[in-house]
């Protein structure tokens, strides 16, 4: 008797989704808009709420899936608020709140950055993930399964086309 294929560690997963937040739709890998995404599971590749109840399904299972904040992008962090002065601010970015960016941490990891205020020459910034604190409803569909090539593995990412 063969073993079920279904979603488990170092597996190849592709996976249809649409993501609700407060009641509107803010991510969909919907064909028409773009293609599915693929991961190694169990390798931290996508949010942890989402890969945890990812394990067991088999292709063409579908299921709602809510991940609560602490399981997603984490709860709102204080301390990621921070007060940029507008002569260290820039040119190439949009002085005017609501704008959206990208800063390097030190660690040289980026970031998404938020602009919430602007007093006098003091530009309020939120480093939170747009999606911290917000609870996430996932509609998933396992489209395809395949055990990872070694080379997969080493690489720590699925090569799509083939080469490795």
């Amino acid at each position: 008797m063969s073993e079920e294929i279904v979603v488990k560690d170092n597996w190849v997963v592709q996976l249809d989704y649409k993501l609700t937040v407060d009641g509107e739709v803010v991510d969909t890998a919907d064909p028409e808009d773009r293609e599915p995404i693929e991961f190694i599971q169990g390798q931290g590749q996508i949010i942890s709420g989402l890969e945890t109840e990812l394990y067991g399904m088999a292709v063409g299972e579908s299921r709602h899936v809510e991940v609560k904040a602490e399981d997603g992008y984490g709860d709102i962090d204080d301390e990621a608020f921070i007060t940029v002065e507008r002569d260290d601010f820039p040119g190439s970015i949009p002085v005017e709140v609501g704008t959206v960016f990208e800063m390097r941490e030190p660690e040289g990891d980026l970031l998404l950055a938020r602009i919430i205020g602007i007093e006098g020459d003091e530009i309020n910034v939120d480093l939170n993930h747009p999606l911290a604190g917000k609870d996430l409803h996932f509609d998933v569909t396992v489209l395809a399964l395949r055990a990872a090539a070694p080379e997969e593995l080493d690489h720590g990412h699925v090569h799509g086309d083939g080469s490795h």
